[in-house]
């Protein structure tokens, strides 16, 4: 137990992995140019029976949830959904826009987990995230871009492993260009470790990025550690979400990675949850919009 971090209570099982391998990359090209190619669809992720909500806006105690008054909100109607073509380093990059409040503040993108361990953008912990940070139930309304690396789903390229940083770019350089609004990013797992490092290169931070959510950040997998050295300068507002039963995050060793990064920076353990929440996804959410609250 780690006295100086919250630990959120609940109870989950352990699952599979999700593992990542950090590495220098420099930022893609410039802010991309030119329209992408857009598709409307119907948005099946809101169907009845699909993953659920959770009570919006609900105030995180340790060892409990209570839930305040929601909200005020213009629309509570689901986002229309958008498949995207982007332009990746590789080729083209599949992913889909939940659309935002016409007057959203922020636009956000959610990175997905190791695809070798099947991850890609329709990930549990990456819809969950999206929703949090789209649903105007809870308070935000943001368009959120979900993208699938390159060599996942219908993306162009091969799996690297280091350089699907720059297909995060890729994300960002679209959402400004769409949207010119600063910028949430968010990953799980694999997504996470890219997303972090796409926005804190050495020696300094993206001024567009305003808050940056590492969900599930490994810190050991298949025999190798990840210390995230290239943090010690990123002065962007910084969330570590995880699970105190994390099997590829033992919370002493996430504790020091979080320790040894600037302020702004929070770490949140959420008590008996494992690397992919398992039965604790609605805590992540509480925890997670607890959180943006502060920041947005």
């Amino acid at each position: 137990m780690l006295p100086e971090y919250p630990t959120l209570g609940g109870s989950g099982a352990r699952t599979g992995p999700g593992t990542m391998v950090p590495s220098s990359v420099k930022r893609f090209g410039n802010r991309l140019r030119g329209a992408a190619r857009c598709m409307d669809r119907i948005n099946t992720e809101n169907r009845p029976g699909g993953l659920g909500m959770v009570l919006p806006g609900s105030r995180m105690i340790i060892g409990m949830i209570a839930p305040p008054p929601l909200r005020n909100s213009t629309s509570c109607s689901p986002a229309r959904l958008r498949s995207v073509d982007l332009v990746g380093p590789e080729g083209r990059l599949e992913a889909v826009l939940n659309e935002g409040a016409p007057n959203a503040p922020f636009a956000a993108v959610v990175c997905h987990p190791h695809p070798k361990g099947g991850g890609m953008l329709h990930n549990k912990v990456v819809y969950r995230t999206m929703k949090v940070l789209n649903d105007p139930a809870w308070g935000f309304g943001l368009p959120v871009l979900r993208f699938n690396f390159r060599g996942t789903g219908l993306s162009q390229g091969r799996h690297d492993g280091k350089l699907e940083a720059g297909d995060v770019l890729a994300a960002m350089d679209w959402l400004e260009n769409e949207y010119n609004l600063p910028m949430v990013v968010a990953g799980f797992s694999f997504g996470a470790a890219m997303a972090l490092k796409a926005c804190c290169p050495p020696a300094h931070s993206d001024p567009a990025v305003k808050a940056l959510v590492a969900l599930g950040l490994p810190t050991a997998a298949e025999g190798r550690t990840y210390t995230y050295r290239f943090l010690a300068d990123c002065t962007t507002p910084k969330l570590f979400l995880s699970g105190d039963h994390d099997q590829y995050a033992p919370a002493t060793q996430l504790a020091h990675i979080v320790d040894s990064v600037p302020q702004p920076k929070r770490l949140l353990l959420i008590g008996g949850a494992d690397h992919f929440f398992t039965g604790q996804l609605n805590q992540m959410q509480q925890a997670l919009g607890g959180w943006l609250k502060e920041q947005l």
